[in-house]
């Protein structure tokens, strides 16, 4: 492969791929420009505000990709993690706001950057997957919430501190509803989710789009639109990032940088693999790095793959990372002409959200967790509670489900059965974990427990066949258990040292001097 991820095989293979990659990235880019609406309102910023999100971003980000179906620009999850960090900080939509979401994709960026740089993309595979799998459908139901009122055509809501409460209001109060709404948002959801049913590239959120901006022009719609989208190309400045507020981001944006990467990851790893190709972590850190670095200075917010128009991408036959600078190409190309969907109806951006996450409110895992493993479903359900509690603070609900999946980590490790058996003299003891500093008392406890019960015993043989690994504590400890066993007259033995362990083992009990003296 090229620098420039095309066939390097000959030159007429490079130009027979260029037209599959124009057709998939201008097909990406129909369905990307009324989403990018849709998550900029999500993420509480101005509409135009998604459409420069989705211009330079995939250009710059198409340069460095390791996958060359990954498409970039504004996604569901990420908008609801911005929204989260930044409307405790100041008004959404407000020009601070917009500030912030600058900054926000500054520190996203740098981190992404960074862990690529230091070839740190082994972290995407540090969320686990029971906390993930709490937080997402968490989100997606946060996401749905937030967007049920403006679906519902709900006018003056009272304030809520949380978005499931606001939405649970709307929904039992329909005497606020507005018909109109209720019709663009059913045709909508029919369009993207019955669309899909019939061919995986039916444009349905293109075609959503396309009729309720027309609808709304001829007069047909009277309830909210996005009114305004002012037109030109994205500024280019970092003269309005907030420098001063970027330490009270950092954490934030650290959140949305290893979270946000996951689905990147996953959309690189699932098609690399179906192709039979490699990928690198690292190279699509730099990439998504480099993306919301270029948000940052072009008037966006954080930004992340998408998972659904990925799969459009490779479905409507783009071959190489060309398609990608192509979406961002003819996003950029529509701006001065944006101002045509200043009638677009806000029902059909909300419904547009609702049927992006559909598929993410996957419940059942859930509940089958607790049959499979109850510690891990303690952290599916302990993220998903916190990410519905915490609201709007999903940072929190994030480190809150990693605090878990860490201590459970620990808990288990703390975890060392021994089996304990006797038959005619031989006392066999077979440990059962990890035998490290943290359980290695435990074998003696174990000893002494089976010597004072098997008095007449004569033979010690510890078999460590179940052991998946031994540490120098483990190691010392397990000599120190056979010394003790030789002076209490029994002759000792050990027996299935692991091999990954076998060599610091039988260094330390080795019939030397004290490995520790």
């Amino acid at each position: 492969m090229s620098v420039t991820g095309l066939p390097d095989v000959a030159g007429r293979i490079r130009w027979r791929t260029i037209p599959r990659d124009v057709v998939a990235g201008v097909s990406v880019a129909m369905i990307g420009i009324p989403q990018s609406l849709a998550y900029a309102e999500l993420a509480g910023m101005p509409p135009v505000v998604g459409l420069y999100a989705g211009a330079l971003p995939p250009l710059l980000a198409a340069l460095f990709a390791s996958s060359p179906y990954l498409q970039t620009g504004p996604v569901a999850i990420t908008s609801l993690l911005t929204f989260g960090a930044l409307s405790t900080m100041a008004t959404p939509g407000s020009p601070e706001y917009v500030a912030l979401g600058l900054g926000l994709a500054f520190v996203v960026g740098v981190t992404r950057v960074l862990l690529g740089v230091l070839r740190a993309g082994w972290l995407a595979y540090l969320m686990s997957q029971p906390m993930l799998l709490g937080f997402i459908p968490a989100a997606a139901l946060l996401i749905a919430g937030s967007q049920t009122a403006k679906a519902l055509g709900a006018a003056e809501t009272p304030e809520f501190t949380s978005v499931l409460a606001e939405a649970g209001w709307a929904v039992v109060h329909p005497a606020t509803w507005n018909p109109a709404a209720l019709a663009v948002t059913a045709m909508t959801l029919l369009l993207v989710v019955g669309g899909r049913r019939l061919h995986a590239l039916f444009p349905g959120v293109l075609v959503a789009a396309v009729v309720g901006t027309t609808v709304s022009a001829l007069g047909g719609y009277p309830g909210a639109t996005v009114e305004h989208i002012p037109s030109g190309f994205p500024p280019f400045t970092l003269d309005d990032l907030p420098w001063s507020q970027l330490p009270a981001l950092a954490l934030s944006g650290v959140v949305i940088a290893l979270i946000g990467f996951t689905e990147a990851a996953s959309i690189s790893r699932r098609f690399a693999s179906e192709d039979r190709s490699r990928w690198s972590a690292d190279r699509e850190f730099l990439s998504q790095g480099v993306a919301n670095l270029t948000a940052a200075c072009t008037g966006g917010f954080p930004c992340g793959g998408s998972f659904s128009r990925s799969s459009v991408n490779r479905l409507s036959g783009a071959r190489t990372r060309l398609a990608g600078g192509v979406t961002g190409l003819t996003v950029l190309a529509f701006l001065p002409v944006a101002w045509i969907l200043e009638p677009l109806p806000l029902a059909v951006l909300g419904a547009i959200v609702i049927s992006a996450v559909l598929g993410l409110m996957r419940f059942r895992p859930l509940v089958r967790l607790w049959r499979y493993s109850v510690p891990q479903a303690v952290i599916a359900w302990g993220t998903f509670l916190a990410t519905v509690l915490l609201t709007p603070r999903l940072d929190w609900a994030v480190l809150i489900g990693i605090g878990l999946s860490v201590a459970v980590f620990l808990w288990r490790c703390m975890q060392l059965a021994i089996d304990v058996a006797e038959d005619d003299g031989m006392l066999r003891l077979t440990p059962r974990g990890v035998l490290w500093f943290g359980t290695a008392h435990r074998l003696d406890d174990a000893l002494l427990a089976a010597l004072a019960e098997h008095p007449d015993a004569d033979r010690l043989r510890i078999d460590l066949s179940r052991l998946g690994r031994i540490d120098t504590s483990g190691a010392l400890e397990l000599r120190a258990v056979l010394d003790q066993a030789r002076a209490a007259g029994l002759t000792a033995e050990v027996v299935d040292i692991p091999p990954q362990s076998q060599r610091l083992t039988e260094r330390i009990m080795a019939p030397t001097e004290d490995p520790l003296s």
